[in-house]
């Protein structure tokens, strides 16, 4: 029965010693070079990594076993008689399942190449995730040809048409999918980075939670999700917070009573401000008069952080130890002047 769908010969050549062991010797190459460039990654990400090599071995214990297997099928089948007709579907499966061994394994391979460049924050998927797809169905169309006697090139050349139409129906799909490897190609941010996403007049601010191969998503600082589609964020405004060896420059503002002394002003908010532990002491703080009227000063603090999600309790601190300086080197906050006029000319103008 078999013989009538399978060429035989044609999978039984593939089912060498030789393939097995030269699959085996990449299983070693990828825990080598985990062991050897991966040191540094988080616990986090030997945690996943590791995960993945404890399904990988589980694989190919399954594929050893069913290898073993049709060894001994082949080399009795005087004693098993009729069971020697199991022995082509045992070869089929093995042929299958040591596919799914090698895309997994060349799947990991590519993993940890990734990870490399991205130790800290981690490895978006989707580039992983296409080059699986991709390697899956060369394997399978290439199984096909070879085991099943398929001509594939007048099957592809009358789908054509079928092809535009499913192209013309997932339009928006593949338009994200292509948009989501140029954004991990470019790699103007990553997991873990905070950005400000300005796109068609829909702004928000997020920290990178996941890239997959349809949408970006964000977590804001209220813990809300936060999903951007590959063709908005590829078109968007993108500002990041979170680059290597570039602080975040924020800024607040101080109002003075009119005839302060400004230099000595400058000197105690500079101080109060140097004083916090998550401001960075290089850059120092520095403070420079924005604006003045005739009734306050505005005097405006500028400062470096590292960490874009923390602003909000840095800034809490920056206030609440620069009103404490202020006040107690007697220096006074501008009050609100409220100026009534009255339109009879027998009456002149007071203030409150």
């Amino acid at each position: 029965m078999a013989e009538k769908f399978i060429n035989i010969q044609a999978l039984y050549a593939m089912l060498e010693l030789e393939p097995y062991i030269l699959l085996g010797c990449l299983i070693v190459i990828a825990w080598v070079f985990y062991k050897f460039f991966l040191k540094e990654a988080t616990d986090e990400r030997h945690k996943i990594i590791r995960g993945h090599f404890r399904i990988l071995i589980r694989h190919f214990v399954i594929l050893s076993f069913l290898f073993v297997t049709f060894i001994f099928m082949q080399s009795s089948e005087a004693q098993l008689g009729r069971f020697t007709r199991f022995t082509p579907y045992v070869a089929m499966l093995i042929f299958i399942w040591g596919n799914v061994v090698f895309v997994k394994t060349s799947r990991l391979i590519v993993l940890q190449y990734m990870f490399l460049g991205s130790m800290k924050h981690g490895v978006p998927l989707l580039l992983v995730n296409i080059f699986s797809l991709i390697l899956s169905i060369v394997l399978t169309l290439w199984g096909v040809t070879k085991i099943f006697g398929v001509e594939l090139g007048p099957l592809l050349a009358t789908s054509a048409a079928a092809s535009i139409i499913l192209g013309l129906a997932l339009q928006d799909t593949l338009g994200n999918l292509f948009a989501g490897i140029s954004l991990q190609v470019d790699r103007n941010f990553e997991i873990g980075d905070w950005l400000e996403i300005n796109a068609g007049g829909q702004k928000a601010t997020g920290q990178v939670r996941e890239m997959t191969w349809r949408s970006v998503t964000l977590v804001g600082f209220s813990d809300e999700m936060i999903t951007f589609p590959n063709r908005s964020m590829a078109s968007a405004q993108i500002s990041n917070f979170s680059p290597p060896d570039h602080p975040i420059l924020r800024r607040h503002i101080f109002r003075l009573a009119y005839g302060t002394n400004i230099g000595h002003a400058k000197q105690v908010l500079e101080h109060a401000v140097a004083g916090i532990g998550d401001v960075r002491g290089i850059p120092a703080p520095w403070s420079v008069v924005s604006d003045f009227t005739e009734n306050w000063i505005e005097l405006k603090i500028l400062y470096f952080i590292d960490h874009y999600s923390a602003q909000f309790t840095i800034a809490d601190k920056v206030y609440s130890r620069g009103i404490e300086a202020l006040n107690a080197a007697g220096i006074k906050f501008a009050r609100q002047v409220v100026e009534l006029s009255d339109t009879n000319p027998n009456h002149g103008s007071s203030k409150l």
